[in-house]
């Protein structure tokens, strides 16, 4: 799967693909992330993008133009023309993102369109002309789309083949509690010994199994 990722800021990604689960998928070719400025298909000269809202307000717009011929030279370069690429525009009001989203897209598309708004935003003509969907990770404003960009590729990058190291290693797929633990069996912080739970040491799988899903209900 190909991530195409549409940012004025390309660097901000360096770090959090150059490690882990993530990193080693990328060098063993099963994803793969692709990066498109908008001021690389600007008009202006000096590689501006951003304008003054119409009907006024703070900030800066994004313009709709360079984006829209940022995602276009994403998508001709797609290897199989007639392979379905979906285009997600990034936004705080959109359609929320869940593991069900994730699987859905994980086993349909092999090319992904990220579209990563800043400033005031990207002006509302460029989704329309390209179709995208409005996608949100949360119901909480960020500074960019980058941050969302990264976990909708990371949600979606853990479902395709040999990414993790086995299909159980999803959570979501097998029955899991938030709450895991290890050795030592015993510690002791502040005068107080912190114990892992009795029914872990049991050896009972079944009522392992019942407590877990007891505490991934809560």
């Amino acid at each position: 799967m190909t991530f195409h990722i549409i940012t004025l800021f390309p660097r901000a990604f360096e770090s959090y693909l150059g490690e882990s689960i993530i990193k080693r998928a990328i060098e063993d070719g099963k994803i793969a992330f692709k990066f498109y400025n908008p001021r690389d298909f600007a008009d202006d000269k000096r590689r501006r993008i951003d304008r003054p809202p119409y009907g006024g307000g703070p900030g800066m717009v994004i313009q709709a133009l360079p984006v829209i011929r940022a995602v276009k030279d994403a998508t001709n370069k797609i290897k199989n023309r007639r392979s379905k690429c979906k285009i997600i525009w990034l936004s705080p009001d959109g359609k929320q993102f869940t593991n069900e989203y994730a699987e859905a897209i994980a086993g349909r598309f092999k090319d992904i369109v990220l579209i990563c708004g800043r400033y005031e935003g990207i002006d509302a003509r460029a989704r329309e002309a390209l179709k995208a969907e409005k996608v949100s990770v949360g119901p909480y404003v960020l500074t960019g789309g980058e941050l969302p960009a990264l976990v909708v590729a990371d949600v979606i990058s853990r479902r395709l083949p040999g990414v993790l190291g086995g299909q159980d290693s999803l959570e979501e797929r097998r029955i899991a509690s938030s709450d895991v633990y290890t050795r030592p069996e015993v510690f002791q912080w502040n005068g107080k010994k912190y114990r892992v739970p009795k029914i872990l040491l049991s050896g009972h799988h079944k009522k392992i199994e019942d407590w877990r899903k007891s505490r991934s209900s809560r």
